[in-house]
């Protein structure tokens, strides 16, 4: 499966080519980091992102189309680090398991101790429908989650990753309770989550959604099914069976 490496998304207004101008797009985007964390994208304004450096709000449009693809890119530079973090860290020598392991904890990690302001943004937009930004959140988080999709497909090929099923299910397999745990940490306000102990239980309970079964169990646990599904006809059989004695048919 082919992973883009780059979001599409719209060229910026101005390349910043001078250290100054280099320097005003890093102000840009610290502030629309802070701005976009407090209000969210939809309360979130250009103006107030200007007025926090003291700028016009013209000069923000110099430099960036609009609040799209200034929270875009926000997120997304946002995403480059966590990914740096992954890429950088990753046990390539380990086991795939360990690497898998390395991926969710770091996940974990940054998303709940250094950015939980960004990751309540991208999780409330993020499950928006027909947004403004949900196309280019998309794209961003395909890129995000190319580091993982390599370790499944390795996984696949060695034989430790199940191989019955798509890499895009397994990528969601594994995305989706890690959503929840992320989601429950920043919206419910007097709930502390425990990073170390959530994600060592996670990492049990996807490793072994994610690995190929014992096929002696499967055929037990298949087996046990079958006997399961056999009783319960019979059992239906002898109560339809003691019905029809009891309340025999007329003119039988």
């Amino acid at each position: 499966m082919t992973v883009a490496l780059k979001p599409e998304l719209p060229a910026s207004r101005r390349q910043p080519a001078g250290r100054k101008s280099q320097q005003r797009v890093k102000e840009i985007l610290q502030a629309g980091r802070d701005v976009f964390s407090e209000k969210g994208y939809e309360r979130a304004t250009t103006a107030e992102i200007a007025q926090r450096l003291g700028v016009s709000e013209a000069t923000v449009f110099s430099y960036f189309r609009g609040k799209r693809e200034l929270c875009a890119r926000v997120i997304g530079d946002w995403y480059d680090e966590i990914i740096g973090a992954i890429e950088s860290g990753l046990p390539r020598d380990g086991s795939v398991r360990q690497q898998f392991a390395f991926i969710v904890h770091t996940h974990l990690r940054l998303m709940l101790v250094n950015g939980t302001d960004l990751c309540a943004l991208v999780l409330s937009e993020g499950r928006a429908r027909h947004h403004e930004l949900s196309e280019a959140l998309t794209e961003l988080q395909r890129r995000y989650t190319a580091p993982l999709m390599r370790v499944l497909a390795q996984g696949q090929e060695s034989g430790q990753i199940r191989a019955d099923m798509p890499l895009r299910l397994l990528r969601s397999m594994v995305f989706g309770p890690m959503e929840h745990v992320l989601w429950d940490a920043t919206t419910l306000a007097n709930r502390h989550t425990d990073i170390e102990a959530t994600t060592d239980q996670l990492i049990e309970v996807l490793w072994a959604a994610l690995t190929p079964q014992n096929p002696a169990v499967h055929a037990l646990q298949q087996f046990r099914a079958e006997v399961a599904e056999a009783n319960r006809r019979f059992e239906d059989a002898t109560r339809e069976a003691s019905a029809r004695a009891a309340h025999p048919a007329r003119g039988e």
